[in-house]
């Protein structure tokens, strides 16, 4: 009769060591993964402001790549991204700039005189820079709040 006690402990012992085993190794995973997942969403999260900003910035340059309408220039003080544009024969200019510590936006008559206060705040920034690298090429640059610097360069397709 002891040989069927032992039998039957061991029995029981080898399913719940594998069940331990694999609980232990189940867990390890989803620690592992909740880790990469947390990783990736503050990777995310830091490069979202600045990606954005380029972004919004290089759709702005190809939407209005006409004939010398991009330029940079300079606006109420501030450097600026200036875009030119006519809509039923006025000729209208929208400025991106940095002001107040926001990628800033300002869309205006071209004649108006307008102080760089009254644009629109879209992103918050410490730095923005654009610059005219060659005849059809812009470099953007912009650091966000938390000091990641994303820059690209954007090229028009009109002379």
């Amino acid at each position: 009769m002891m040989k069927n006690e032992r039998r039957h402990i061991i029995d029981f012992l080898v399913p719940l060591a594998l069940f331990f085993a694999f609980a232990l190794s189940a867990l390890i995973v989803i620690l592992f993964a909740t880790r990469v997942y947390k990783s990736t969403v503050e990777n995310s999260a830091a490069n979202y402001t600045a990606r954005t900003a380029l972004s919004y910035v290089t759709e702005k340059i190809h939407a209005g790549d006409e004939e010398e309408a991009v330029t940079v220039g300079e606006f109420d003080g501030c450097s600026a991204l200036l875009l030119r544009s006519e809509i039923e024969g006025e000729s209208y200019l929208t400025a991106i700039y940095f002001d107040g510590g926001a990628l800033t936006e300002l869309f205006m008559k071209e004649d108006a005189e307008t102080s760089a206060d009254a644009g629109t705040a879209l992103l918050k920034l410490s730095a923005f820079s654009v610059t005219q690298v060659a005849d059809r090429l812009f470099l953007v640059e912009c650091v966000d709040e938390n000091g990641h610097k994303e820059s690209a360069y954007i090229a028009t397709r009109s002379n």
